[in-house]
């Protein structure tokens, strides 16, 4: 069982490497919640997570036998960043196992770092696999990226930090995937804090660790769907299950819809770029912002996203929060019909992206088109707004 004072030992260890992250008052959201919110920014940590805590942790207390043996593991790219630079560090030859699909700045930057990269399976659990069989084919030291003691205590320094910076908090919302974070911050405010409240989150599409609780053992989920990569995990840990079943600690799950409005809130109200799994704890308390006792910190977990992917889910977001929408409308295909649509958007206030016009398609009537537009509006209200002002002048409006 890790302990805090476990974690205060390694604390001058860990910050061989790791930054102490600032926090960041999320006023914005002080309103909702009832008081004040803080952002932990680990988003700003080296290679760009928490992970290098843990990681630098783990490979600093191996033997120079350990050590020349190299190291291998399995990640999707936070924990492959975060050992790749602490390898580098330590002079330790490392390689990295990755799921086919692992975004691409997150596989340059490993490898940038200095570890190798091979890639196998769809997901960290399959990648973890090839992981084990390469540390027994050739005695290089399998570094888990969560079911660890080192890693659960050097990710447990977090936790002395928010002590330090919000000494009066109430309630910590934790990005959870295979628990080791949220492990690590149990252990310390369990035995340093026991009146702070620790809640873990998971997106809904990768949460183990409810059915898990529930069974009293790890149990690997079937099968696994979200944006949110980096905590995409199948199974628990069994070392921070341990802890965090003994805790009785409360696990959330938020949607990928929340996560998108989460993410996009993060860079247009704090100025914070996080990446979907680092967006998961605000998403649930933008969920229901009621639940948790001020003040409140959210750990922003990481800040490692696929510009392509940011674009999407920024684009999602904003069709969640009704900022921008896709209307699909049939109009009859005789001159200036087009140009008369696009003015009653304008006239309703919606400003338009994109114009697409379609001419030929089955389920069109004879002498019709039609035309998808994509557009912002202001919100919810002027979104409904505009839908009824153009249906109100007799078009046939689709939203898609």
């Amino acid at each position: 069982m890790v302990t805090a004072d476990d974690v205060i030992a390694a604390r001058p260890v860990v910050a061989e490497l790791a930054r102490a992250t600032p926090v960041r008052s999320a006023r914005w959201l002080a309103d909702r919640v009832g008081g004040p919110v803080w952002i932990k920014c680990e988003n700003m940590q080296r290679a760009g997570s928490f992970k290098v805590r843990g990681a630098y942790l783990r490979l600093s207390r191996m033997t120079p036998e350990e050590r020349a043996r190299g190291v291998v593991t399995a990640s999707a790219g936070n924990h492959a960043q975060g050992m790749a630079v602490s390898a580098q560090a330590l002079g330790v030859p490392a390689t990295v196992f990755m799921p086919h699909g692992a975004p691409l700045p997150k596989v340059r930057a490993t490898r940038g770092y200095g570890a190798e990269v091979r890639f196998s399976g769809s997901t960290i659990d399959e990648a973890m696999v090839a992981a084990r069989e390469f540390s027994d084919a050739t005695g290089a030291v399998l570094v888990h990226p969560f079911d660890h003691p080192d890693i659960v205590t050097g990710q447990g320094t977090i936790a002395l930090e928010i002590l330090e910076q919000v000494p009066d908090v109430r309630t910590v919302v934790v990005c959870t995937g295979g628990g080791g974070l949220l492990a690590g911050i149990v252990a310390v405010m369990r035995d340093l804090a026991p009146h702070v409240r620790v809640v873990g989150v998971q997106a809904e599409g990768a949460a183990a660790y409810p059915p898990s609780l529930a069974a009293g053992h790890p149990v690997p989920l079937a099968s696994m769907s979200t944006m949110a990569d980096g905590i995409a995990v199948g199974r628990p840990g069994d070392v921070p299950f341990g802890v965090i079943a003994d805790a009785s600690i409360e696990i959330r799950t938020t949607s990928e819809d929340s996560i998108s409005r989460a993410l996009l809130l993060c860079l247009e109200r704090s100025k914070l770029l996080v990446e979907p799994a680092g967006a998961v704890a605000m998403a649930a308390v933008l969920d229901d912002p009621t639940a948790f006792e001020p003040p409140v910190v959210v750990t922003a977990s990481g800040g490692n996203i696929d510009p392509l992917l940011l674009m999407q889910v920024m684009r999602h977001g904003l069709a969640v929060a009704g900022r921008y929408l896709s209307l699909t409308i049939s109009i009859h295909d005789r001159p200036g019909a087009l140009a008369t649509l696009l003015a009653e958007v304008g006239a309703a206030g919606a400003n338009i992206i994109d114009v697409e016009h379609r001419r030929i398609d089955a389920d069109l009537r004879f002498g019709d088109v039609e035309v998808l537009v994509h557009v912002e509006t202001r919100g919810r209200e002027h979104r409904d707004e505009l839908v009824s002002h153009l249906r109100g002048s007799g078009y046939q409006v689709t939203v898609t």
